[in-house]
């Protein structure tokens, strides 16, 4: 019974704020998606990413060892989600992207913080810039057929990875008064993220439903059994391992249909993806923390 309370404690905040965000859609109030994503991707994420590692207790060579399974972790699910996608028929230019790029911004984060605390939010950060870096290179290849160039240079969260991990290995801190701004402005980073999902999932006009919850169900499968293992293969410690295992398990990133809208792949069935995959999440994640916690 502590572990069933303890779990819903975990995963009712970070669904219920969802929630919010898919009501106040449905009841018609204004919400400029497009403004708060770009303030909570350019400003907030960034804030709390810097700051998160700036602060970090963890030594830089222990999240070097997670940056490095992510990565390894990523790898592997895009090679298997290749194969089967390939296998099955699926168009890869639609699938393998939603397929292995997670929602580790959104959800990931939040589920972090609140089941493994600071220490959690500290190592998913690091697991959310090693999908973001993946996401605009690889990614926007396997969608638009090109690479992204120099795109991912001009993106926020990765100057923010870069300068704080940069100040945790020197041991830096900065100004009093601008660590305080920063830690202020990376708070409303999750809230704004999970209600902004909510509204974003809320727009969306899923289609080809069949195919997705079959392939939200292999993508968690997949996702999680890869964690799992590279977990176990660097021998991450409880917290690192249940981090890297929960981030990988996270459902389809609404970006992954913003993109395919871009490039003109089938956006009608990565929406579909991305709102099954989300709603399935209420149940898969609750199980695998039931496991982890």
């Amino acid at each position: 019974m502590n572990l069933v309370v303890t779990v819903i404690g975990v995963v009712a905040p970070v669904f219920l704020l969802a929630g919010i965000g898919f009501g106040w859609m449905r009841l018609g109030f204004d919400y400029p998606l497009q403004f708060v994503s770009r303030l909570a991707m350019n400003l907030a994420v960034p804030a709390l990413v810097f700051t998160a590692l700036m602060q970090a207790e963890a030594d830089l060579a222990a999240l070097g060892r997670v940056a490095l399974a992510a990565g390894l972790a990523h790898l592997a699910v895009a090679l298997v989600g290749w194969g089967l996608l390939r296998g099955l028929g699926f168009d890869l230019r639609t699938y393998l992207a939603p397929f292995l790029f997670g929602n580790t911004g959104n959800i990931g984060l939040p589920l972090a913080l609140f089941a493994f605390g600071q220490e959690g939010l500290e190592i998913a950060v690091v697991v959310l810039a090693i999908s973001a870096l993946g996401y605009f290179t690889f990614g926007i290849k396997l969608v638009a057929g090109r690479g992204a160039g120099l795109r991912m240079l001009r993106e926020p969260m990765i100057w923010a990875t870069l300068a704080g991990a940069l100040c945790l290995w020197q041991g830096w801190q900065t100004p009093d008064i601008v660590t305080k701004t920063l830690t202020l402005l990376g708070q409303m980073a999750i809230p704004l993220m999970l209600i902004t999902l909510g509204v974003a999932v809320g727009r969306l006009s899923p289609g080809k439903i069949g195919p997705a919850v079959a392939l939200s169900v292999v993508k968690f499968a997949v996702c999680a059994g890869v964690g799992w293992g590279i977990g176990h293969w660097f021998g991450l410690g409880p917290v690192a391992f249940g981090v890297l295992v929960l981030q990988m398990a996270t459902p389809v990133a609404v970006t992954g249909y913003l993109l395919a809208t871009k490039y003109e792949a089938d956006a009608e069935a990565v929406a579909g993806l991305v709102v099954v995959s989300t709603l399935l999440a209420v149940p898969f994640l609750s199980l695998l923390l039931s496991v982890l916690i």
